[in-house]
Parts: structure tokens; C-alpha cells; sequence
């Protein structure tokens, strides 16, 4: 097979570039090892990103860690494997994590709510929103990936292509993923499952009452902050130092004196510790704070939005002969009878299933703002990048709006709130899974595989996912419970407190409202107010631990002067850090489940009473390892 040395994608259109395996070259693709190996992938990623979201408030995308791996995994152990079938197998595996961001946003305020879907119904939710999707992005494929090509870098989906193009000429990075898999799965199970060191170490503040600070030691954390880099990452720890070092001791000051509770509390504030401060009044002006900042974001982004739509249809509108593409391998597509026909079946079944109880409005209104959002998001993150994809926004759009139409058709009360969340999370599925999906597609351009294989690769992903994401919930529900310090939540959070909102009942109104105002002037001063408002709600232990993060990254930036070797070696952290963060994550899922199964196999070391300043130092002798393996790690560089 004759290949070039990189990838020649840049000045070049969509309809003259050459892929890197070309359309008439036929090699393995479609592949039973391909398939299994994806599905694999995707249920790790899926099960890692659903834990990682309801904890850091955040996910991180699978698409590069998943290529290393599925190079590492087919070159390495079957001494096999083309560049397509490693392209098959990313693309399934992406599925996972895209899927699990659409349904933790969402379907955790269900439990919140105290309704306990069964596995049925959350299975069965995450996948018609991640298979709706993918059928409604592959309509809009030839226009955005081709024609738009000059336009629309899609940065994590040409990224992905230049891992698929340099493992298949030799270097894969798959060691380094899995040497940070290993040692966060190692890291969770000494501390978490054996106990030896405390996951939490938290100190109170001598002589400011309500006042706290400490760290989440997770690997996973460490990984989050390195890879979102130190601007992000420090962003969130100011709002959490902003909850946690001004507003709780503040609310504990005035506070000290009274002698009733003051709502939604229900003993005095001063016998209320500061996680109970956190859990019954910082968390509601912290929601307040990313309910208003979704909203800043979305309205923001409405420009943007529209303009994406717009020119969306404009350009279908003018398309003509298949928009002049050949009928070739490589710009092949599922067939559009075949869309309509999946299309329907998911209305009708959402419209007559008593399992969503949505009834044909909220079907209809499912379609209409999947099909609106699945456009933009399809658009944007070809631009933007689906890292910074405003999924929340565009589903609190949604969520208002239904709840209005539900509200105009007299429908109120709980039964209204459950459908208005069903139906926005069914949206939430679908615009993330359509993101993730033009990410792969225009991957599949550049390195030249078909993209009919991608998209029912994407489905499979999605089924694959789809089957175990339930299980995933109930079990971390039952072992933790969501809006608890141990995982937050706060996207479910977010969603619930908007609804509640809009379809009625009881909230402590007043602190939503001071959160929203703390998110106005965050705003005002030029701050990432998501990221501010998300460290707000975050207990102050997740945002100091994904700080560290940050500021790994950022001694290493200042510690390499040559521009090429620093973007090698942050490259290489990259993966390092999706290990840790795969590893870590993982091993959460599976020490969930010993907590679910009332499994005890800690040994509860305390360190002589010096639990806590062992594990801090535990979790800084990790970052301080990865300092030192990234600036010794030889790298090569153009």
C-alpha cells in the first residue's frame, strides 16, 4: 500500500483533495475484529465518561485515546489491522462517550426527582437519541464535510486523522494511554478500594467558620485539569473558592446567631457544618450560577446558531446532482429511504410508548428542535470544536420551550416535568451523538474510509453503549446518589432546576436568583462563565484537584522554550492524562459496584491520624510523576 508521508488537506476543496488511502483502493474495513473492538472501546469510554461527568461536571472526548488504543490493541496483539478498520473501531468507540454526555446532562434528575426509571426505559432513551443522532447529521454530510471543507476544519476530527495517519507509518502512542490506565486504575483501587489513603481530604479554616479546602485525589481529576489546561481549570476554582472561601463563611457569620432554620435548611445554620452549607445552600445558588450561564452561552451562541442553520439549508437548498460528487467508495452514504424509515419508527415509538408518556406533541417537538440542533451542533463543532459544543445551552432551549407548549396544552404538574426532562433528554442525545459524529466523518474524509461503514458504525456504538449506560446509573444511584458531594452532578442539576422553574414547585428562589447575578458579573468581567459557574457548584474539593491539572500543564509550558517539542510534549500528556482519566474512571464504575453489592474490601488506614496529609501528598507525588515522565519522555517533532 503506498502512502504519503502526511496528510495534504490544507488550501485544497473538498471535491479535489486526494484521501490518504484513495477511493479506489479497496483494503479491510467493515471488519468482525474492527466491530468487536469498537463495541469494547465504547462501552469503556461510555462507562468512564458517564462517571467523570456526574464528578468533574465535565467529559472529555474518547476519539484520539480511542484510535491510540485501537492501534495499540490490533498492531500490538493481532499483529494486524489497517488504517480503516482503526478508523471503524474509533468511530464506534466515540459513540460511548458521546452517548454518555447526552445522558448524564439529563436523565440523572430523574432520580433526583426521587422517579427510579427502570433499565428499560434508560436504555431504550439513549438509544433512539443516539441513533436519531446519527441519521439526522448523515443527510447534511456531503455538504458540511465536502463542499465545506475550506470552511469547517472540524479540529478533533482532523486531529484524529493525523493519530490515524502516523500510526499507520509506525509511532501509535498506545503504550503511553495504557501505561496512564494502568496507573489511574491502580491509583482509584489503592485509595478508593483498599483504602489506604482518604479520596477527599478536607480541612476546615480556624477561624472562619463555613470555610474549607482540600482535594478530590482522583487520577481521573488530574487528567480533566491537564487536558482542559490551566485557563479553564483555574477559571473553575475561582468560582468554587468563591462559594467555598467567601459566600459559606459568610453565610455562616450572619447565620451564627439564629436559633430557627432558615429555608430550604432544616436545623440552624449554626449547627450546620460546611458540607452541609455546600449540600443545602451553595448548591442552588451554584445551579443558579450555570443555569444562567447556559443561558448567557446559548444566547451568545444564538448568532452563531442561527447562522449555522441557516446556511445549512441555504446550501442543501442549492445542492444539485449529489452536489457534483461521484458516485465513489469514499462519498457513499446509508441509504435516505432508509433514514426516513428509522426516523419514523423512533416518532411513532416515542408518540405511543406509554413507557415516555409524551404523547404525539412531545414526539413532534422532540423532531423538530432534534432536527434544528443536530444542524447546528453538526455546523459548530466544525468550527469550535465539540469540546466547547454549547450542548447545555441549546437543551435548556429546548427544555423552556416544551415546558411552555406542554404548559399552553394544560399539562402541569409532575407528569408534565418527567416529559419535558424525557423530551430534552432525548434532544440532549441527539446533538451530542451528531457532534461526535461529524468529528468521525470528516476523520473518515481525510484518511479515505466509506462513510456508509462510519455512520453504521456510529449506530453500533450507539447500541452498544446504549445496552449498559442503565445499568451505569442505577448502580452509581444506589451506590452514591447523584447531587451528593461524591458525584455532583451538575448538568442534571441544572436541567432540573429549569424545569422545576418553568413547570412550577417548590424552590429557594432567592439563591438561584444570587447565582445568577454572580454569573452576570463573571460574565461582565470577561470570565469563562460556564467554567466559573460550574466550580461554583462543584464542591471546592473536585475544582482544587482539576486545578492541579492545570497548573501541571502550565509549569510544563514554561519549562520547554522550543514551540515544537512543547506541543510533542503536550501531545504526549494528552494521552498520559486520557489514561488516567479512562483508568481512574473505570475503576470508579467497578468499586460503584462493590459499594452497590455492600462489598467491603477496604482496609481503612489512618495513617496515625495523618490520613489526610498522606493522601495529599500521594495525589501530588502522581502529578509531579507526570511532570517528570513528560520531560524526559523523547519525542519526536517535524
Amino acid at each position: 500500500m503506498e502512502s504519503r508521508k502526511k496528510l495534504n488537506y490544507l488550501n485544497v476543496s473538498g471535491q479535489d483533495y486526494i484521501p490518504y488511502i484513495s477511493a479506489d483502493k479497496v483494503i479491510p474495513e467493515f471488519t468482525v475484529t474492527a466491530i468487536l473492538l469498537g463495541v469494547f472501546l465504547a462501552i469503556v469510554f461510555g462507562a468512564a465518561d458517564a462517571y467523570l461527568g456526574m464528578k468533574a461536571g465535565l467529559t472529555v472526548s474518547a476519539s484520539i485515546p480511542a484510535a491510540v488504543m485501537s492501534m495499540g490493541i490490533l498492531k500490538g496483539i493481532f499483529r494486524r489491522g489497517t488504517i480503516l478498520e482503526n478508523t471503524i473501531a474509533q468511530t464506534i468507540a466515540s459513540a460511548g462517550e458521546a452517548i454518555a454526555s447526552g445522558v448524564i446532562f439529563t436523565i440523572p434528575a430523574l432520580f433526583l426527582w426521587g422517579y427510579n426509571p427502570g433499565l428499560l426505559e434508560l436504555d431504550t432513551m439513549a438509544l433512539l437519541g443516539g441513533v436519531l443522532g446519527v441519521v439526522l447529521m448523515v443527510p447534511l454530510r456531503k455538504l458540511l464535510i465536502v463542499n465545506e471543507h475550506h470552511n469547517l476544519p472540524y479540529p478533533e476530527g482532523t486531529a484524529c486523522a493525523e493519530v490515524l495517519v502516523a500510526g499507520d507509518q509506525g509511532g501509535t502512542g498506545a503504550k503511553t494511554v495504557f501505561m496512564g490506565i494502568g496507573i489511574g486504575a491502580l491509583y482509584q483501587f489503592l485509595m478508593d478500594g483498599l483504602g489506604l489513603w482518604n479520596e477527599t481530604p478536607d480541612w476546615g479554616i480556624p477561624g472562619l467558620k463555613g470555610a474549607a479546602i482540600g482535594f478530590d485525589t482522583l487520577p481521573a481529576l488530574l487528567g480533566v485539569g491537564f487536558i482542559i489546561g490551566p485557563r479553564a481549570s483555574f477559571t473553575m476554582f475561582t468560582g468554587g473558592m468563591l462559594s467555598w472561601l467567601v459566600l459559606m463563611p459568610l453565610i455562616s457569620y450572619f447565620g451564627r446567631g439564629l436559633t430557627a432554620p432558615i429555608y430550604p435548611s432544616k436545623v440552624p445554620i449554626s449547627q450546620m457544618s460546611y458540607w452541609a452549607l455546600w449540600s443545602t445552600y451553595i448548591r442552588y445558588i451554584g445551579a443558579g450560577a450555570v443555569a444562567v450561564g447556559g443561558f448567557i452561552t446559548l444566547i451568545k451562541s444564538l448568532p452563531t446558531i442561527i447562522g449555522s442553520f441557516k446556511a445549512t439549508m441555504t446550501g442543501l437548498n442549492k445542492s444539485k446532482n449529489n452536489n457534483g460528487i461521484k458516485d465513489i467508495r469514499t462519498q457513499r452514504d446509508m441509504s435516505f429511504l432508509l433514514i426516513l424509515i428509522i426516523v419514523g419508527i423512533i416518532f411513532f415509538y416515542v408518540a405511543l410508548t406509554p413507557q415516555f408518556n409524551v404523547g404525539f406533541i412531545g414526539a413532534f417537538l422532540m423532531l423538530i428542535f432534534a432536527f434544528f440542533f443536530t444542524t447546528v451542533s453538526s455546523r459548530i463543532v466544525g468550527i469550535i470544536g465539540s469540546s466547547s459544543n454549547p450542548v447545555s445551552g441549546m437543551t435548556i432551549g429546548t427544555i423552556i420551550l416544551v415546558a411552555i407548549v406542554f404548559r399552553l396544552f394544560g399539562w402541569v404538574g409532575d407528569t408534565a416535568m418527567v416529559a419535558t426532562l424525557i423530551t430534552g433528554a432525548l434532544v440532549c442525545i441527539a446533538i451530542a451523538v451528531a457532534g461526535d459524529t461529524s468529528q468521525d466523518l470528516k476523520t473518515a474524509f481525510l484518511v479515505g474510509a466509506t462513510p456508509k461503514a462510519q455512520q453504521y458504525g456510529m449506530i453500533i456504538g450507539a447500541v452498544a453503549s446504549s445496552f449498559v449506560i442503565g445499568s451505569i446509573l442505577v448502580m452509581l444511584s444506589h451506590a452514591y446518589g447523584f447531587g451528593t458531594k461524591e458525584l455532583p452532578a451538575p448538568q442534571a442539576m441544572l436541567m432540573s432546576l429549569v424545569i422545576k422553574g418553568v413547570v412550577g414547585g417548590t424552590m429557594p428562589w432567592a439563591l438561584v436568583a444570587i447565582g445568577g447575578f454572580v454569573a452576570i458579573i463573571a460574565e461582565i468581567l470577561g470570565l469563562s462563565v460556564l467554567a466559573f459557574a460550574v466550580g461554583m457548584y462543584l464542591p471546592i474539593l473536585t475544582s482544587a484537584a482539576i486545578a492541579t491539572g492545570g497548573l501541571l500543564q502550565l509549569i510544563l509550558s514554561k519549562s520547554i522554550k522550543n514551540k515544537d517539542v512543547l506541543k510533542a510534549k503536550i501531545e504526549e500528556g494528552v494521552l498520559l492524562n486520557s489514561g488516567l482519566i479512562a483508568g481512574g474512571s473505570l475503576m470508579g464504575v467497578i468499586l460503584a459496584f462493590l459499594v452497590y453489592e455492600n462489598i467491603n474490601i477496604s482496609l481503612n488506614f489512618t495513617w496515625g491520624g495523618f490520613v489526610n496529609p498522606v493522601s495529599l501528598l500521594i495525589y501530588f507525588l502522581l502529578a509531579i510523576g507526570v511532570y517528570i515522565y513528560l520531560i524526559k519522555k523523547k519525542v519526536e517533532v517535524e
